[in-house]
């Protein structure tokens, strides 16, 4: 097989697809890539939560709900107090973070269904991911004037 080529992964973290002398070359690569990428954790998991809440509440807000209902909905998903919630978010925990050291996760979180970004949650396998996607899933209701007893499955 071709030794790796380091302008291949030179500054973008992806292939150059100019570096690469053959479709067998840049064929290797891709699959070189393809197993360091997914040993790797995405950014979004160590972006804070404190970054992420005030996007959740101004898209509430832009939809005529309130940031007491994005409270009452991620202590549903994760089991915090209001008073832990505001401690994580003073703390600017990591979301991964926040999610996987989340007091109880709700078991009938794995009610949600459907799709956001393109994907169906309940088919992610990652479970740091699948726990994110539930709560972008559960605003997106919440944003789209689902009624407060259905986002939270009751």
């Amino acid at each position: 097989m071709p030794a790796l080529n380091a302008a291949v992964f030179a500054g973008t973290g992806g292939p150059d697809r100019n570096a690469c002398s053959s479709a067998s070359t840049s064929c290797y690569n891709n699959k070189i890539m393809k197993q360091e990428s997914s040993t790797k954790k995405h950014r979004i998991y160590t972006m804070s939560f404190a970054r992420i809440y005030p996007e959740y509440i101004a898209k509430a807000e832009r939809k005529g709900r309130t940031k007491a209902e994005v409270d009452q909905i991620l202590c549903w998903l994760t089991g915090y107090s209001q008073e832990g919630l505001e401690a994580e978010l003073e703390n600017q925990t990591g979301l991964e973070t926040f999610l996987m050291e989340a007091p109880q996760l709700n078991p009938s979180r794995t009610l949600i269904k459907g799709v956001v970004c393109g994907v169906r949650v309940e088919d992610i396998e990652d479970p740091t991911m699948r726990e994110i996607r539930y709560m972008d899933k559960l605003i997106d209701e919440l944003a789209k004037g689902k009624a407060m007893e259905k986002i939270l499955r009751e």
